[in-house]
């Protein structure tokens, strides 16, 4: 096996290794970010949906208490008015959902499914988690869900949530009495969950990760190339020619060329040396035939 066969599979294992490492540091790397990218996405969707919440509870809901005996308006509902901020925000981002998602809600449509209730319960048996971030793969792709405690903290929401009999009859009309009562101040009862899709960030992620890897492969060819004609100039030909005026001047030939590299490194060294040595030869030969 040659010389420069041996430095190119040196150099080539060394590349494989620090390709391997290299591709999975920066494939964690970037989908860590791609997915700290849409967990912000997301708490921004959900501080829209609380800023929502907290203006009807604080502006809109006192304006119509009054005509709220006489007929239920969902506008004076934090819940609805989220909701109906959200659908805005659908018509351009479709796969983008919010949810308040509950063990006991009023409306049927804001039942908790399977993991939802697994979120809530979770919050109900560890109050001090604030969020939770899931990851799911869902038939639209893989989406990222957000949520955060949903619990009674205000005495205006038990006038409608407290005891049944205290419950607007205008509300019961439209909910009917079975669901959404007999909570509790201080009670977790529910979950605000954003749903925020990661194709998007996950296929620019992988886009920059492709790009990186072929840049570092292109590199890394180019390095391979140059480092081979430096090895091919530097050390493979004046080796070789200093190898052929040796195997000639073994075999008795004293007209075989000199060969002295000019330069400082290591191998103008040896060529000097060889010279020399070749010299002291040539002499100690004449010596001994005369």
């Amino acid at each position: 096996m040659g010389l420069r066969m041996k430095f190119n599979l040196v150099l080539l294992l060394a590349f494989l290794v620090g390709l391997a490492l290299a591709a999975y540091l920066t494939d964690r790397i970037l989908k860590q970010n791609a997915r700290e990218e849409v967990v912000q996405h997301a708490r921004i969707m959900m501080e829209s949906a609380l800023g929502a919440r907290t203006y009807t509870a604080e502006h809109v809901k006192p304006l119509l208490t009054l005509q709220m005996k006489r007929q239920f308006l969902p506008q004076t509902v934090s819940a609805y008015a989220a909701g109906q901020s959200f659908k805005a925000l659908r018509t351009k981002f479709p796969e983008y959902t919010y949810k308040e998602a509950a063990l006991n809600p009023t409306n049927p449509n804001d039942r908790a499914t399977d993991w939802e209730a697994d979120i809530i319960n979770e919050f109900r048996n560890n109050a001090e988690q604030k969020e939770i971030v899931v990851e799911r793969d869902t038939p639209t792709g893989r989406m990222l869900n957000l949520a955060r405690p949903l619990g009674i903290y205000d005495q205006g929401c038990l006038t409608c949530h407290g005891k049944l009999e205290d419950a607007p009859k205008t509300m019961t009309d439209i909910y009917g009495v079975n669901n959404g009562f007999g909570w509790k101040m201080q009670e977790i009862i529910g979950a605000q969950v954003v749903t925020v899709p990661m194709s998007l960030p996950l296929s620019r992620a992988q886009k920059t990760f492709n790009t990186f890897m072929i840049l570092l492969g292109s590199v890394f060819v180019l390095l391979l190339v140059l480092l081979n004609i430096l090895l091919h100039f530097v050390v493979i030909q004046p080796v070789v020619r200093i190898a052929n005026i040796a195997n000639q001047v073994s075999m008795g030939q004293t007209d075989a060329p000199e060969y002295v590299r000019p330069g400082k490194d290591e191998i103008s060294s040896l060529s000097q040396s060889f010279s020399r040595m070749r010299l002291s030869l040539e002499n100690a030969m004449k010596m001994l035939g005369e």
